[in-house]
């Protein structure tokens, strides 16, 4: 329950990138600023906030940047294409996750997986060749698939020895300070057209933050200490049926996709 939960409210960061006019790199970066405050405040008045030694802060703020550009790649996906295109490439994640745990984890390949994988990849090749004009949107998509491929594999390892607060707190650290970092060159090639949030972008960023971010991290790490990688995974293929069916109603976004992709989808 506690994953499927957090399943939902992932599908609903898809909207979110649709509501938040911010360009991609802002966007992600405010979110994971109000984050931050948001953990420390809890952690603090909760008795949660844990000090590490600086080997294990930098291992798992390492993760973090893997997250931090996981979510950069999937809102690049949303505004370069759209909400409904960028979740469906996101459902790659299984493929790149049975093609990635057993070479990180030193575990035997599963075939099975691999090949439940593969029909994600298929479904986006052929989405790619209706829709070739969300080229870089795609491009964009499968790159967030990989990096949601890869914390969820770290971030199993890291819960034998550190408790979920610990690690959601350390890994928005270190994707802000990366973000911080990496967000001027981003700009330069992707320019945005405004700096600053409106007060709509602020409404909708403190969801983002607080609700998907906050509320969904904890849910999914907590989920990870019963099951494998690859199952959370599997089940976060139910991300891009919970978004596109909001997109959907929501956009009315299935006037711009033609009714093969709604088969593929689905």
């Amino acid at each position: 329950m506690q994953l499927h939960a957090a399943v939902f409210l992932a599908g609903f960061t898809a909207i979110l990138g649709v509501l938040i006019k911010l360009n991609e790199g802002l966007l992600v970066w405010y979110r994971l600023l109000l984050t931050l405050l948001a953990l420390l405040i809890l952690q603090y008045f909760t008795k949660q906030l844990q000090r590490l030694p600086l080997k294990d802060a930098l291992k798992i703020a390492g993760v973090g940047v893997i997250v931090g550009l996981h979510w950069l790649t999937f809102y690049g996906s949303i505004k370069y294409a759209n909400a409904s295109v960028a979740l469906v490439c996101f459902s790659a994640t299984s493929f790149f996750t049975a093609l990635f745990e057993p070479i990180i984890l030193k575990k035997r390949m599963n075939y099975v997986e691999l090949l439940l994988g593969l029909m994600a990849v298929a479904g986006i090749y052929i989405i790619f060749d209706f829709h070739p004009q969300y080229k870089t949107g795609i491009i964009f998509g499968v790159l967030s698939a990989m990096g949601s491929a890869l914390f969820p594999i770290f971030n199993k390892e890291l819960l034998k020895t550190h408790t979920a607060p610990t690690v959601t707190l350390y890994e928005i650290g270190g994707a802000l300070m990366a973000l911080t970092f990496l967000v001027p060159f981003y700009l330069l090639k992707f320019p945005a057209s405004y700096y600053l949030p409106t007060w709509q972008d602020w409404g909708w960023l403190l969801v983002l933050a607080l609700v998907c971010t906050v509320l969904s991290f904890q849910l999914q790490l907590s989920a990870l200490k019963k099951v494998t990688a690859f199952t959370a995974n599997l089940t976060y293929n139910l991300e891009p049926v919970y978004g596109i069916i909001l997109a959907f109603i929501i956009f009315k976004e299935n006037k711009y996709l033609i009714h093969r992709f709604i088969l593929v989808c689905f």
